[in-house]
Order: C-alpha cells, then structure tokens, then sequence
C-alpha cells in the first residue's frame, strides 16, 4: 500500500506565498533593489511548481528552499545593510557592518549545494564520495561567482541605484567575503546534512 503524498510542500508553498506578498508589499527597499534581490524566488518559485510532480525533490529540500526564499525576501523588503535583526547582532556583537549579508551568502552555499546533489546523485550524474563533494563545491563556488559578476554589471548598467543591491556597506573586501560564506554554508550543508540527506532520498525512493 502506497504512502500518500506529503502534504508538506503545498504548506511551504502557501507560507511562502504568503510572505512574498506581505514583504513585497510596500518594501522599506526601493522597487528596483526589491525586484533584484527576489529574482531567486520569482524564478525558482515556477520552476519548483512545474517540476513537482515529474521530479519532487525531498522534504528536507523543500524546507530548506523555503527557509532560503525567506532570507532572501527579508532581505528585498529592508535591503540587506538595513534588516534590523541584522541591527541588533551588530550591536549585540559590536560589529562594524550589518552582517545579515553574510547570512545570505551562507544560504547561497548552504542551500544550492543540497540541490545540485539531490538532482546529480538520483540522475546518476555523480556517486556518492570524495568527487563528488569537489564537484559539488566548485559548483556552489561557481554559482557565486555567477552571482557577483551579475551584481558587477548591474552597477555598470544602472549606476547610483545599484547600490543597495550592492550592499557592500564600504567594505572593499566584500565579493570575496560573500564568496566565503557560501563555500563555508556549502561545506557546512555537505559536513551535517549528507548523511540525513541520503535517508531522505532512499524514503522517496521506496514511496
């Protein structure tokens, strides 16, 4: 007797509906930074949707994701220099810059690099070992170089009004910090999570 489906990614689905439309209304961000920062979510959003019942992917992706368009949605609303939650930790810690940015970037590794190995260990793609975990970060680092260059011709396109997207807050250092932070969320992913990972996979896979 076959298991029902989870009912878990339509609850995701709702609540991160929800909050697109509730952060995205009147955002404290300009409409351009707002947009820019939440294209990760207007684009991914459909393509989960379409994908859902030809492909689903595990439930622990599908929080993770969820968890992953929420940071990234706080961070259009406020833009990421600005997040007061970010406030607080800079002067709870006595930290020079808002440091919710790298909280972004750590998700940027933390989160895709989940993906990338949920779709290339069930296609067969890779195997399970130290290759793959090579190829799996070289990807992540890949995907956040993608990011900062888009970022770069962003500001070359648009001037001044890039900036909030920027949210470099002074720091000359601040691509290759945010390049960092997802190599270490996408490490941190691969070191905690392969293992619970797998299980998950293998529960699809006999339901």
């Amino acid at each position: 007797m076959s298991r029902a489906p989870s009912r878990l990614p339509l609850v995701l689905l709702v609540a991160v509906a929800a909050a697109f439309l509730l952060l995205g209304y009147a955002p404290k961000a300009d409409r351009f930074t707002w947009f820019m920062e939440n294209v990760p979510v207007i684009v991914g959003l459909p393509v989960l949707i379409l994908t859902h019942r030809r492909f689903p992917l595990t439930n622990l992706l599908y929080v993770l994701i969820a968890l992953h368009g929420l940071v990234l949605m706080v961070g259009g609303h406020w833009t990421y220099a600005e997040v007061p939650a970010g406030h607080w930790v800079k002067d709870w810690l006595h930290l020079a810059r808002n440091p919710y940015d790298r909280l972004g970037h750590l998700f940027q590794g933390f989160v895709p690099v989940l993906i990338f190995r949920e779709v290339l260990l069930r296609k067969g793609v890779l195997q399970p070992g130290l290759w793959s975990v090579v190829v799996l970060i070289l990807m992540v680092l890949g995907l956040s170089a993608a990011y900062e260059l888009l970022e770069w011709q962003t500001a070359v396109w648009t001037g001044s009004s890039a900036d909030a997207f920027l949210g470099t807050q002074g720091d000359p250092w601040d691509t290759q910090w945010d390049m960092a932070c997802a190599l270490i969320g996408a490490s941190l992913a691969l070191a905690a999570l392969s293992k619970v990972h797998d299980r998950c996979m293998n529960s699809s896979a006999n339901h």
